[in-house]
């Protein structure tokens, strides 16, 4: 596993969530929840903001990021233009953060155990990866099914 390959995936996929955010033709839509369906689509970008800004930009990158994880399913109505720059600023952390990384820092331990468990850096990382893209394909199924 190499540096080049975790920035091209985390590259293509929050670019993927950039479009899906986009792609609400109605603002409004975003943020509907009905029935089994508890988290809207804006509540899951910001959750995906938190967690990568915590997780990549904060613990790998050292940014002053101060998450507020409650925050991310309960704020509602924020503008889809603010998304896109806090999903654009997002993308900048996660590039210039793995930038930084060597490959011997994939192999080292992640500096918490986010968890409940030691891993290296590179597991994590592999894993958030995938946690974004349980999200974004929720988010895809929720743009779809209530964007009307």
């Amino acid at each position: 596993m190499t540096i080049e390959i975790l920035k091209s995936l985390y590259n293509r996929d929050l670019n993927k969530l950039k479009i899906e955010i986009e792609s609400y033709q109605n603002e409004e839509s975003l943020w509907k929840i009905d029935k089994n369906i508890s988290n809207s689509g804006g509540n899951l970008c910001l959750h995906l903001l938190g967690n990568l800004n915590t997780y990549i930009g904060k613990e790998l990158g050292n940014s002053s990021y101060v998450r507020q994880r409650d925050l991310e399913f309960s704020l509602k109505d924020i503008p889809k233009t603010e998304l896109l720059e806090k999903l654009e600023s997002l993308i900048q952390i996660v590039n210039s953060t793995l930038e930084k990384l060597s490959d011997e820092d994939l192999k080292k331990e992640y500096p918490t155990e986010a968890l409940g468990y030691k891993m290296t850096t590179g597991y994590f990382l592999i894993h958030l990866l995938s946690h974004l893209n349980y999200h974004l394909g929720q988010i895809n199924y929720h743009r779809r099914l209530l964007d009307i």
